[in-house]
């Protein structure tokens, strides 16, 4: 399940990886990460829109109160009699979900007593009850931006260009995006021209020299990775037709340009279609994305997971990096406190896990 709490590029800048060569070990890390992290807390922390099915009368005997076995968020339709062919649906002004005060996630459907609704098993007591909603920790997103081409026409499309690729407010390697109904997994960011922008004089090969770039407002946010010929910059401010950048970024080589050489930008984004279980269709451009973010805990977790496993197999699973006078401890011996406290707050009890 494409469900990352780290991003590609977040991990790369805390271990200092330039170019691409790490790339296929730090997302395989981090998979593994998000996994553990799961597999800890009994949980996830992005959202799929799920049917699950319970057998009634439940464990605990309590007519009017169903357990469920995962975080619930909301529900959509809530059945009883299942497995009858003509199930019965119960609104949802006859259920409360709890516990009200904590809550989401959900751990239980209670029916409302003063109402006349009930669950019951039907033909058979197996998979009698049917719940079908959104099911996870949270459905907590950040805004970073929108489509700016690629999915209008074509349900079925795997690339599409954003309208912001910061490395802090925007669309990142790893992400899960919302864009309207359909959640997509970003797995890979690649650059493109930026329509008719174009550099506005030569550039040196000069560290401190910036950018001043034609064509109108260019629309390249601060956090954004542009490309010039070969070289890779990292913008850190603009104007409307300067980016103060920081040259040679990403393991690139400082170069000289001429002027008129298009500014490229990484935007176009590889995505996997309907994920979660969710149902791909097509989106007009300036459509809103979101993407969703774990609890910070769940993210710091995940993020130093992947980097102590992507230094120690730097070290060969030794105690240190580097040589002599420069070595750098990859032991992880912050981790163990950081895996207790998120243990504690965020591990789901067993007999209620997933």
């Amino acid at each position: 399940m494409p469900n990352w709490y780290a991003t590609r590029e977040a991990v790369k800048r805390a271990v200092r990886s330039n170019g691409s060569e790490n790339d296929e070990a730090i997302d395989r890390l981090i998979e593994a990460a998000r996994r553990a992290v799961e597999n800890m807390t009994h949980r996830w922390f992005i959202p799929r829109p799920q049917t699950r099915r319970f057998k009634w009368p439940g464990t605990y005997g309590l007519g009017d109160i169903l357990w469920v076995d995962a975080d619930l968020i909301s529900v959509t339709t809530l059945q009883t009699k299942a497995q009858d062919s003509s199930p019965t649906t119960i609104a949802s002004s006859d259920y409360f979900l709890e516990p009200n005060n904590f809550a989401p996630p959900y751990n239980r459907i209670e029916i409302d007593i003063s109402s006349s609704a009930a669950f019951e098993s039907g033909d058979t007591s197996q998979r009698s009850i049917s719940v079908a909603g959104s099911w996870g920790f949270s459905n907590d997103t950040v805004s970073v931006g929108t489509v700016a081409s690629g999915l209008d026409s074509d349900a079925t499309a795997t690339s599409m260009v954003a309208s912001n690729s910061s490395l802090t407010s925007g669309v990142n390697v790893g992400d899960t995006l919302l864009i309207e109904s359909e959640q997509v997994f970003v797995s890979e960011k690649t650059s493109a021209a930026l329509a008719s922008i174009v550099l506005d004089g030569a550039l040196t090969a000069s560290k401190s020299e910036n950018v001043t770039v034609d064509g109108g407002t260019h629309g390249i946010n601060n956090g954004e990775i542009v490309q010039v010929d070969s070289e890779q910059m990292f913008v850190r401010s603009s104007t409307s037709t300067v980016l103060t950048v920081e040259r040679a970024y990403n393991g690139t080589t400082l170069a000289a340009h001429s002027d008129g050489v298009a500014v490229h930008i990484f935007r176009t984004l590889t995505i996997t279609r309907g994920v979660n279980g969710t149902t791909a269709a097509t989106h007009a451009d300036a459509t809103a994305v979101t993407a969703y973010r774990a609890p910070g805990p769940i993210r710091e977790l995940t993020m130093g997971m992947a980097i102590a496993a992507f230094t120690q197999e730097a070290a060969a699973y030794g105690l240190t990096v580097g040589a002599a006078g420069g070595t750098v401890d990859v032991t992880g011996r912050d981790l163990p406190a950081l895996t207790a406290r998120v243990s504690e707050q965020y591990a789901r009890p067993r007999e209620y896990a997933i």
